[in-house]
């Protein structure tokens, strides 16, 4: 049996060293590389690999960030690599599958191997999503537990869109639009659920369809009844409606 492996790393040099490692073990197929954390969450939602060799320190998305994308939808067997001994004791602590601190020999990696094989061989996941989760209290992102990004599709493709550029979302029975100033996309959710997940200090609810981002509301225009008009930097009006008007309260502090 073969398992398809995703090498994740922004060193070139990084990468071509457990290729060459890996290639000599049959049992092991690469199907892929990512040079950073975005690259990383697409191709494993796309790829979905057995194995992931995943270095921490990346551009974009850490490798505890990717982790934390992805792991809701897939979850990968996965190596840590890195320079930085500072999350080794902790990984091995919580039972991570490897850790290998930069640089490794074969001899070192190889051992990796055979402690991956026979966990995949059991089908024996360890408790990752406990590392993750205590690896990512070490990391100032912590600080922030809202969602940062959205994972959508479009023609066939996944991309990341973060919140910061999204205007608002707007829902129709599960089906959300999520716009930015450039496009809109679709996403499948229900549109509570997702609001739990978004910062209630940025995403504000202004109807049982729409949640607003309040950095791109320019003006608020008096309606009838109590309620209100939303207009946006990008021209478009949004009604505030007057079951949620109470999080004005909320707009209001923050501008104020």
């Amino acid at each position: 049996m073969k398992y398809r492996c995703l090498i994740i790393d922004d060193e070139v040099l990084a990468r071509d060293v457990i290729r060459t490692f890996v290639k000599h073990d049959h049992s092991i197929e690469i199907t892929d590389e990512a040079a950073n954390g975005s690259e990383a969450v697409v191709k494993i939602l796309q790829q979905r690999p057995d194995i992931v060799f995943l270095d921490i320190q990346m551009p974009e998305l850490d490798g505890f960030e990717v982790l934390r994308e992805v792991w809701p939808h897939h979850q990968p067997f996965v190596v840590f690599t890195t320079a930085y001994d500072q999350y080794a004791l902790r990984a091995f602590e919580v039972n991570a599958i490897d850790y290998l601190l930069k640089p490794f020999d074969e001899i070192r990696f190889h051992q990796s191997l055979g402690r991956l094989k026979e966990r995949l061989s059991q089908k024996s996941q360890p408790r990752i999503e406990e590392l993750v989760n205590s690896m990512l209290r070490d990391q100032k992102e912590k600080e922030e537990s809202y969602l940062q990004r959205v994972l959508v599709k479009e023609a066939g493709k996944m991309y990341l869109v973060k919140t910061d550029d999204i205007t608002h979302f707007s829902a129709d029975g599960n089906y959300i639009s999520v716009y930015t100033p450039q496009k809109v996309y679709t996403i499948y959710e229900s549109l509570g659920s997702l609001e739990n997940r978004l910062d209630p200090s940025v995403m504000i609810r202004v109807g049982r369809s729409n949640i607003v981002n309040m950095n791109f509301i320019t003006e608020l225009e008096t309606y009838f009844n109590g309620e209100y008009i939303i207009h946006l930097t990008t021209g478009e009006k949004i009604k505030w409606t007057r079951g949620y008007r109470d999080n004005i309260k909320a707009f209001l502090t923050r501008i104020g």
